[in-house]
């Protein structure tokens, strides 16, 4: 009997999935913000835009937001449905965050057991969980704006969106590079994404 893998296929696929559509979603919402931009002075090089115009770059977006919602939506629901969350993300505890962080930084926290998160790991992700249902929930405050007046109330105003949006996006983005430079210190974990093991 073979062994169960660290990572089911439904987590690796809609992991990568996820990959794929947030970068497509954050290098066409730069070309977005460029039409646009919410900070005076600051804009992204096209070179890391997507879409070469407004209305390219609207197009990309949107066609990609339908993927990565329903996408994350399956994570969601499968992530609940089996119990994964409640057995890999909980319990976190400030002490166990601290505790781990500090192992982190004096470059002692040990890999060996990849079927287990550390507290940083938890943390991390619930965070980026809900930030990813933050940048939906403004995103859609921006792009329907007058049929939820109540999200678009919540989020502070049609202006304020734009930078709930803007910041939501900017939290996952760094998300992603710390994720990336940490598969770097422990290559073994892309594996466990590829194939399961």
């Amino acid at each position: 009997m073979s062994e169960s893998p660290i990572q089911p296929l439904w987590v690796r696929v809609t992991h990568w999935i996820n990959a794929v559509a947030i970068v497509l979603m954050a290098m066409s919402g730069w070309q977005v913000y460029d039409a646009s931009p919410i900070f005076p002075g600051f804009t992204f090089p096209p070179t890391i835009t997507l879409g070469g115009w407004l209305g390219g770059a609207l197009l990309w977006h949107f066609a990609v937001m339908y993927f990565l919602v329903a996408n994350f939506a399956v994570y969601v629901v499968l992530n609940l449905v089996t119990g994964r969350w409640r057995r890999k993300l909980w319990p976190v505890t400030p002490r166990a965050v601290l505790r781990d962080l500090g192992a982190a930084l004096r470059g002692s926290l040990k890999h060996d057991d990849l079927s287990r998160y550390n507290a940083v790991q938890k943390l991390a992700y619930l965070l980026v969980i809900a930030d990813i249902v933050l940048v939906v929930l403004s995103g859609l405050a921006v792009w329907k704006s007058v049929q939820f007046p109540l999200l678009r109330t919540l989020m502070g105003g049609y202006d304020n969106a734009r930078v709930v949006h803007f910041c939501a996006m900017s939290v996952l983005v760094a998300f992603f590079a710390v994720h990336v430079a940490m598969v770097a210190i422990v290559p073994r974990s892309l594996l466990t994404m590829i194939r399961g093991r």
